[in-house]
């Protein structure tokens, strides 16, 4: 569970809570789900997680093994007495520092077996015999992991609240830092894409929570995040040209064609990359959630790029610029037109768009009158109060 080093490993329960996931998911063949389902047994055998094993069997996961569940219940009871004995001994025998270790275990050893509830209440228990902000800050990050693998967004949640409050008696930058991609991946499992973005660019050069993710991960979830979110300057300053994201993108497949075609207005290019990303999105276990809206977004970002540069444009000529037909085009932008997601309108005899971009003064203006009549309202209602 340590990640103080770009050698650390990912924490082998969001490992298996991939696996899970994927087990699970309707577009994975057969053949590879049969190798999926041995790595998350012997995961589940590994580090005896009873609990897991039960609901797994009882969902049609895993084969029913009563046996098997009985040995590991078995080891589960075992390891806590000797446990609880570590700590007895601790308490009659050492220090402060000393007990603290050994609640500290029984907590790590629930979380490794999977007892949700009862890691969470011995996590409280450390927490009370714990003083540095430090140490309490590397509790909460256990709390938060115990939530990512369950997905319980309140939780997490409410984990992060109180992290920002130790934050305030004191704290490292190296802490601090990781608690960005945590809330930056608790916003994106929540498609807050827009603060996703910014908590991901501000720790793009301070990266150090390998225990979640890969380096090549963060930097596609940044990717991901950032070209729905960036107009195109803050988009070729924080992302395009960003010598760390330049380091490593190379290595996640269609993510650099997906980004520079789309800065660089290649279109037909755009789509190709983009027909090869829809994959790795759909089978990531955050983001599938938000698979259809974040398509919707993507569309609407390219679409919106084209259609800026031009009053009027043919339809045939913004067909042959993605690489798709006439009628594909009528039916994606008719789409997006009725939704309020582009502003254009079509001439469907002409087979000409006409853009109609909304003026930003003039909306600005017209939101200020509005906001003036509910203030003359609001103090009108108030006049009449003190008169009476």
């Amino acid at each position: 569970m340590d990640a103080g080093g770009e050698e650390a490993k990912q924490e082998r329960h969001l490992v298996l809570a991939h696996k899970l996931f994927l087990l699970s998911h309707p577009d994975l063949d057969d053949l590879a789900k049969v190798a999926l389902r041995s790595d998350a047994l012997d995961a589940v055998k590994s580090d005896g997680m009873a609990p897991l094993f039960e609901s797994l069997a009882a969902a049609g996961v895993l084969e029913p093994d009563d046996a098997l569940l009985a040995e590991m219940r078995a080891r589960i009871d075992e390891e806590v007495r000797k446990l609880d004995e570590k700590i007895a001994d601790a308490e009659e025998n050492l220090g402060e520092s000393e007990v603290r270790e050994a609640h500290l275990a029984k907590s790590l050893y629930f979380m490794r077996v999977g007892e949700k509830e009862k890691a969470l209440e011995q996590l409280k228990v450390t927490e009370g015999k714990t003083v540095a902000v430090g140490q309490k800050m590397d509790l909460v990050f256990y709390t938060l992991q115990i939530g990512l693998f369950h997905m319980d967004f309140d939780l997490i949640s409410k984990s992060i609240d109180k992290a920002k409050n130790l934050f305030e008696e004191g704290g490292d930058w190296e802490r601090k830092n990781r608690l960005k991609v945590y809330e930056g991946l608790y916003f994106m499992a929540t498609r807050n894409f827009k603060k996703a973005a910014s908590l991901f660019l501000d720790s793009i050069s301070t990266f150090t929570t390998y225990e979640l993710f890969p380096y090549d991960t963060f930097v596609f979830y940044t990717v991901i995040t950032s070209i729905i979110t960036l107009d195109r300057v803050s988009l070729k300053q924080k992302v395009v040209d960003a010598p760390e994201i330049l380091a490593v993108i190379g290595k996640v497949p269609h993510l650099s064609e997906f980004l520079n075609s789309l800065y660089n207005c290649q279109y037909k290019s755009f789509f190709v990359a983009f027909s090869g990303m829809t994959e790795q999105i759909k089978l990531d276990r955050y983001l599938q959630p938000h698979f259809r809206y974040y398509m919707r977004e993507v569309r609407t970002v390219v679409y919106s790029q084209f259609l800026e540069s031009y009053k009027s444009v043919t339809m045939e000529a913004m067909a042959a610029a993605f690489g798709v037909t006439v009628d594909f085009i009528d039916q994606e932008l008719s789409r997006f037109i009725a939704a309020g997601k582009l502003h254009c309108k079509i001439d469907k005899v002409a087979g000409v768009l006409e853009t109609n971009r909304p003026d930003a003064r003039n909306a600005f203006y017209q939101a200020t009158i509005k906001q003036g009549d509910f203030l003359l309202n609001r103090i009108q209602k108030l006049s009449r109060v003190i008169d009476l």
